[in-house]
């Protein structure tokens, strides 16, 4: 299942691709930086981007890490991006994910993902069903040229075939120009 969240990521950035406008955004630098805290994970880069696992322990995927490359990407070019993740019981046909895209108020992507046929389409290397256990998941995606300037908050909530919590992710991307990249 994690490469079905996977691919709810990868839609987001090509959510981007089809709400870009034609202005420019300079490229931000990405700094991974790992942080616990006592119910979830939380990766920040400095001032560009990080990713919350928004679920509950007693949701069927965990998401354990969610990497890039190049890091930090470069619009207009291909960014590769792993998700590693555990599924605690089988993903079957009927999965769905909600994805919804805003910057700042507006929501500029609301749209649900039936993550299984996402998966048939993109000719995936995991189809459903999924498998219980640990699953990584590699999926490249180019990014446009023309990503609007702009904090974008990113929420996927994905749910079973019978409506249970299945995953949730929640990504702020920063694509604002950034006179002091690394400074927090």
């Amino acid at each position: 299942m994690p490469r079905l969240a996977l691919l709810a990521l990868a839609m987001f950035f090509m959510g981007l691709a089809c709400s870009a406008n034609a202005t420019l955004a300079e490229q931000t630098i990405l700094t991974s930086v790992k942080q616990e805290s006592l119910s979830a994970t939380v990766v920040r880069a400095k001032t560009s981007w990080r990713w919350l696992d928004c679920g509950s322990s007693t949701d069927v995927v965990r998401i354990e890490s969610i990497e890039v490359s190049p890091d930090p990407p470069e619009k207009g070019k291909d960014l590769s991006i792993e998700v590693t993740g555990n599924a605690g019981e089988v993903v079957e046909d009927g999965a769905f994910a909600d994805v919804t895209v805003k910057i700042g108020p507006l929501r500029v992507l609301q749209k649900r993902y039936d993550l299984c046929e996402e998966a048939r389409n993109a000719n995936a290397s995991i189809q459903c069903p999924i498998d219980e256990g640990r699953h990584i998941v590699n999926q490249t995606v180019t990014l446009p040229k023309e990503i609007p300037n702009a904090l974008y908050r990113i929420n996927v909530r994905g749910y079973t075939m019978n409506d249970e919590d299945m995953v949730c992710i929640d990504l702020d991307v920063d694509f604002r120009n950034r006179p002091f990249p690394d400074v927090e």
